[in-house]
């Protein structure tokens, strides 16, 4: 018997032999792959955004709340983990002293600064919208309930905050105001001046932790110049920090030990946003003393069609409110580590921008008086951001809120505020947006 008939004998064989069991496997086409294989459908979220113009997309917006990193075809892209490293083992654990447990945690991250939106506790200045709130909601309306337990629902979503920092868009106090603000019978101005007993509610809203209260925006100083003195009086006397009154800023330690610098902006009193050569100067002297700067603006167009982020100068009933853009990577530029905007009354974009973070608005928190609550009015959020020990973000999150008429504030569990936060940046900053995940993190684009 030659080779070429060994050769044949044994291809024959090898025909013959029964096929392996892996082989009998019915191989199905990519797109018929069960759903545990191709990842399953993620569930969507629906919003609505008022169009951008110009843009050219549809301002109903499916936005996913999954948080699946998927290929190029729709299937979920494989997790990749590196091997555990290999630590030799201690004889004895060390003895956790608090002096050793403020060390680990100063090398995981920096302080953690919580932030929240635009905050009225109803007002004295005009108490005849209850009638109104009352008739419409067919129950009787307090002017004035209790400011810890209108705060109270917003405990949970600030106790892990090691500085607390609210925008106070009212003055606080009693008496005769120093000046009218509105003229009667005014249906486009709107004055607020809310009860003393306010400032300790909010003081007691960060527990151990301090609170910050910016007092630059357009209400403040609503009771004059003299109700806004007061204002600052009743807040320090409560035993909160105050900024935005000058421009100098306002440094906050912290029990890790740690300092927290703020910065308070606005066009309407303290330092002046739309002027950018002195928002540089002013955050820049911060930050050649202190390594965490946090600043607070309160600026832009308002209202239902102001979610959007413009580079550019944004009006409002005639008033030029400034370029928030331009104001924002100035602050970052100057040395700012993180920007909390408000003043839109609607919760806008947040975007990474160099080594800080900026969220443009953070919408109503709690607006208790005659205010429209109305989608997207009544969506608001707490925002957290750990600093890291150089001075940026190593981490960030929004904690959805959101209020029924007269301003009823609770957590929002639907995560609303994150799937708007989330689908606002994808218009608006497109390159350097925080895409926010269901969890509310904000993530680095890649």
């Amino acid at each position: 018997m030659n080779a070429r008939t060994l050769l044949l004998l044994a291809a024959a064989l090898a025909a013959a032999a029964p096929a392996r069991a892996q082989d009998t496997i019915p191989r199905a086409p990519a797109d018929t792959l069960p759903a545990d294989t191709l990842g399953a459908p993620r569930d969507t979220l629906r919003i609505s955004l008022p169009p951008r113009p110009g843009a050219g997309y549809d301002s109903s917006r499916t936005v996913p709340s999954g948080g699946v990193r998927r290929d190029s075809t729709g299937r979920a892209a494989p997790v990749v983990r590196a091997p555990a490293p290999r630590v030799r083992p201690r004889p004895t654990a060390p003895v956790r002293t608090p002096g050793r447990v403020a060390a680990e945690r100063a090398r995981q991250r920096g302080p953690r600064v919580c932030a929240g939106g635009d905050v009225t506790l109803g007002t004295n200045l005009d108490t005849t919208w209850v009638f109104t709130a009352s008739a419409r909601l067919g129950r009787r309306v307090a002017a004035f309930p209790d400011p810890d337990s209108m705060l109270a629902p917003l405990a949970p979503l600030v106790a892990d905050a090691d500085v607390l920092m609210l925008n106070v868009e009212s003055a606080i106090g009693r008496g005769p105001p120093s000046r009218q603000k509105c003229a009667p019978g005014s249906t486009s101005c709107f004055a607020f001046r809310t009860e003393p007993a306010s400032a300790g509610a909010l003081r007691r809203l960060a527990g151990a932790a301090p609170m910050v209260g910016n007092v630059a925006n357009n209400h403040a100083r609503d009771a004059g110049l003299d109700g806004w003195y007061a204002t600052m009086r009743h807040l320090r006397d409560a035993g909160a920090r105050v900024t935005g009154a000058d421009t100098l800023a306002t440094p906050v330690p912290t029990a890790w030990g740690d300092t927290v610098a703020f910065l308070g902006f606005s066009p309407w009193t303290g330092p002046d946003s739309r002027n950018t050569a002195a928002v540089r100067r002013h955050v820049a002297r911060a930050a050649a003393r202190w390594r965490y700067v946090v600043v607070s603006v309160h600026f832009g167009a308002e209202g239902r069609g102001a979610q959007h982020t413009y580079d550019a100068p944004e009006l409002f009933l005639g008033e030029d409110r400034g370029n928030p853009v331009a104001f924002a990577h100035a602050a970052v530029d100057a040395g700012a580590s993180v920007v909390f905007g408000s003043g839109p009354h609607v919760l806008r974009a947040a975007e990474w921008y160099g080594g800080g973070l900026i969220f443009y608005s953070l919408g109503n928190l709690l607006t208790y008086g005659p205010f429209t609550l109305a989608d997207p009015l009544d969506r608001g959020a707490i925002a957290c951001a750990d600093l890291d020990p150089a001075g940026g973000v190593a981490y960030a999150e929004l904690r959805p809120t959101r209020q029924t008429p007269p301003g009823i504030v609770r957590p929002d569990s639907a995560g609303t505020a994150s799937a708007l936060v989330h689908a606002l940046g994808g218009q608006d900053f497109p390159y350097t947006s925080a895409r926010v995940t269901t969890d509310g993190v904000l993530v680095r684009p890649d």
